[in-house]
């Protein structure tokens, strides 16, 4: 019968092997232990150092509209208060997916910010590339403004009230267009949601920003379009533009003469715009308030406050957690807005 063979004892020299090879594991897990301690430590000092280089501000839109003029007087406000200078970054197309995808790409160190807008809920709605969760991929850090859409016409346009461009509209099928800043803007998503409530067909012709849309409004070789109030306000005063109605529910305190669309004739209507400053997901919380708490002191600052009344808008402040609720708000209601609403991107 054969019987298994004995195990051998082991070596004097396996036993010492043994025995360092514990050592170096309880060393490795001390040291390990000791790192973690020592960055738990220097975290604050690390961060309390920030910003020690110039900030950037992402905007997804061309210059001369409302997103790239307000990031500007951010910069040139914030800058001084963080010590650093600030810098905008136009990186248009997609309406705002583009930058969107840059920012959500970018390291969560507070160096690369986004000023973003109601886009940024309404997009992923709109967009099957548009693959981001609007909340949980970023860092909300605070809202900025709100503001309206308005409903102007050229100058020499015959249409003095929106009766009067809703009556023609219906008698005349296919013959009116509107411009817009780019498919899915607030813009554009204006017009189709007042296309749908005046049962109208508008062709829709979208440009690239605002300000490349402006010379052909200006010129009436579009028939109408629904800017922001602030990139439209300037050319209502001086007489170049007639403002048929305002977007939004109530009147705006920047323009209190302009009747909104429900008066004027649609009634329900109502669409605001609205911009914020967020940042890529993961963003130290202490570098998160020290940005909110300046964009709020610059928000209440009185000369602040009445440039960006005199644009057409209003200040709107309070925490990440606010703006973050906020967009997850908005995100929702859009989703099922585009549901009835068939927009045409092409």
């Amino acid at each position: 019968m054969n019987r298994p063979s004995a195990v051998p004892p082991p070596r004097v020299h396996e036993l010492a092997w043994s025995d360092t090879r514990g050592h170096r594991s309880r060393l490795l897990h001390t040291f390990r232990h000791l790192l973690l301690v020592c960055a738990l430590v220097m975290a604050p000092e690390a961060q309390a150092a920030w910003p020690e280089r110039p900030i950037r501000i992402v905007v997804g839109f061309t210059p001369g509209g409302t997103a790239d003029s307000v990031a500007r007087l951010l910069a040139a406000s914030m800058g001084p208060r963080l010590g650093q200078t600030m810098v905008v970054e136009n990186r248009a197309g997609a309406n705002g997916n583009i930058a969107t995808e840059h920012v959500q790409r970018s390291a969560p160190d507070g160096y690369t910010l986004f000023f973003t807008s109601i886009g940024h809920a309404v997009n992923p709605s709109l967009y099957k590339e548009a693959r981001y969760d609007p909340v949980k991929d970023f860092t909300p850090i605070g809202q900025v403004l709100s503001a309206p859409n308005v409903l102007v016409v050229p100058a020499n346009s015959p249409f003095q009230s929106v009766r009067d461009l809703v009556s023609h509209a219906r008698a005349h099928p296919g013959k009116l267009d509107f411009a817009s800043s780019g498919g899915g803007a607030s813009v554009h998503l204006s017009g189709e949601l007042f296309k749908q409530m005046t049962g109208i067909y508008m062709v829709h012709i979208p440009y690239k920003g605002t300000g490349s849309l402006m010379p052909d409004l200006l010129s009436g070789t579009v028939s109408m379009a629904f800017p922001n109030l602030p990139s439209a306000l300037p050319f209502i005063n001086n007489g170049k533009l007639r403002a048929l109605g305002v977007t939004t529910a109530r009147r705006s305190v920047s323009a209190p003469q302009i009747p909104t669309l429900a008066e004027a004739g649609v009634p329900g209507y109502d669409m605001g715009t609205w911009y914020g400053l967020i940042g890529p997901a993961g963003m130290p919380p202490e570098i998160v308030r020290r940005i909110n708490q300046e964009l709020r002191a610059v928000l209440q600052d009185p000369a602040v406050r009445t440039r960006l009344a005199s644009q057409g808008v209003d200040p709107v402040t309070g925490s990440p957690e606010e703006f973050a609720d906020f967009i997850r708000r908005e995100t929702v209601a859009w989703a099922t807005l585009l549901k009835r609403v068939k927009v045409d991107l092409n």
